[in-house]
């Protein structure tokens, strides 16, 4: 059964169809080859979306699109840019920036793609910039939207794993600022090497009138992640009171959120949520059957006698990420697979926060790597080139990614360090 599963869950990839359908239809084969009711699909769709944590992500998406509507993803920017626009390459680095600063609230990557790309790739392009060098930049820098908290994927990882939100919350602050900084020291030599940004700082806000003009958007991912570490609220709550936030400060404070903006902005989140909740209940059927079958023992033994130990363990679970990344949507990718890998990784001797921190950053290339990655298409909307122009640009930052996956992979510290810190109160 569970050979004709992934047999038929692969041919209905190769032939375009999308994730969800694909998945769903290699579990209606699974559930007829076993002999098991039809009722079964029904129940255990229902099952993996009754789950309090799934409650996070239509408000943390809503969060991210009320922030680009009403003002506060600007003001975020003009921030970013007194703090490092003012050297050359800078306007490259404020994009770094700023996304670290919107990843804080928003936790998705297309979100952040489209509220900071709409801003900066266009300035980027009248500075001076290559529109497809501008482009890859704002999708590669968007992927920290799912590292730094909140993070849908983490949210998803936690569900499937009965795992901490929190403590994967909290354990992927410091991935994610290595992430950028290694981002913006890589642009900061591109520009300097190829004479790009000498003008940057033009029309830059200095430091305190930026301060106080965003202070209130600023304000927002200190409320929601000092909340959830302050034991105030749950990951899950906070994902309200960011709504609530960005709601009254779009509105009543900036005025720039309208009663129709409103609208295009329930909009947005209802198609993206529905697209990925769908992903969700077809991946809950399909693991299921796995299961069922034993499918997680079996890998786990046959792992187990594959490699030796945790290094090459990692090696290999960091290699077929990679690759399954770049063909499967992140949300199906961790759904499926974190229940399947969890179990092995643990058996060598990995944290579970620190494998979910592993799984999320690796998937999240998928995300900037051809043939379906997602931040790509948003950036090349944004900027309005055609999506092969973009593959030489990306790949030196692919290459920075991957080299901080490698210090992430093996220095867990970096991850479970301030985890440790923080929950051992």
């Amino acid at each position: 059964m569970s050979q004709l599963m992934i047999l038929s869950m692969l041919i209905f990839f190769g032939l375009s169809v999308p994730v969800a359908v694909a998945i769903g239809l290699a579990s209606l084969g699974g559930i007829s080859v076993a002999g098991l009711p039809w009722l079964v699909m029904a129940q255990q769709l229902y099952a993996a979306l009754d789950k309090y944590p799934l409650v996070a992500i239509p408000f943390f998406i809503l969060a991210g699109n009320l922030m680009e509507t009403g003002g506060i993803s600007e003001r975020m920017v003009d921030f970013a840019k007194s703090l490092v626009g003012g050297v050359q390459g800078g306007l490259a680095c404020t994009c770094v920036l700023t996304c670290m600063i919107f990843a804080a609230v928003a936790g998705s990557s297309v979100a952040t793609t489209f509220a900071v790309g709409a801003i900066l790739i266009p300035a980027m392009i009248r500075h001076g910039y290559p529109a497809p060098f501008a482009a890859s930049l704002q999708a590669s820098a968007a992927e920290l939207g799912v590292i730094i908290p909140p993070s849908i994927p983490m949210i998803l990882f936690a569900v499937s794993t009965d795992t901490s939100t929190g403590e994967l919350f909290i354990a992927g602050v410091m991935p994610g600022v290595l992430i950028g900084l290694s981002l913006m020291l890589y642009v900061w030599l591109y520009a300097r090497r190829h004479g790009l940004g000498k003008h940057d700082g033009e029309g830059r806000l200095s430091l305190w009138p930026s301060l106080r003009r965003a202070w209130l958007a600023l304000l927002m991912p200190a409320i929601i992640l000092g909340g959830i570490y302050g034991g105030v609220f749950t990951p899950t709550e906070a994902s309200v009171v960011a709504v609530v936030y960005a709601m009254l400060v779009g509105r009543f404070v900036y005025g720039r959120l309208a009663l129709r903006d409103l609208s295009g902005a329930l909009n947005r989140t209802v198609v993206s949520t529905a697209v990925i909740m769908f992903v969700i209940a077809n991946a809950g059927v399909f693991s299921f059957l796995l299961n069922r079958a034993g499918i997680p023992d079996a890998l786990g033994q046959g792992l187990a006698k594959l490699f030796d130990d945790k290094l090459t363990f990692l090696v290999g679970v960091n290699a077929a990420l990679f690759i399954i990344g770049m063909f499967i949507e992140t949300s199906a990718s961790v759904v499926v697979l974190a229940p399947l890998l969890l179990p092995v990784a643990v058996q060598f001797g990995i944290d579970p926060v620190h494998f979910g921190i592993i799984m999320v950053v690796n998937l999240a290339l998928g995300m900037i790597t051809p043939p379906f990655g997602v931040n790509l298409f948003a950036a090349c909307a944004v900027a309005k080139v055609p999506l092969e122009r973009l593959i030489r640009p990306l790949l030196p930052f692919v290459g920075v990614v991957i080299a901080c996956l490698m210090v992430i992979t093996y220095w867990p510290g970096l991850s479970l360090g301030l985890r440790d810190l923080v929950y051992a109160r």
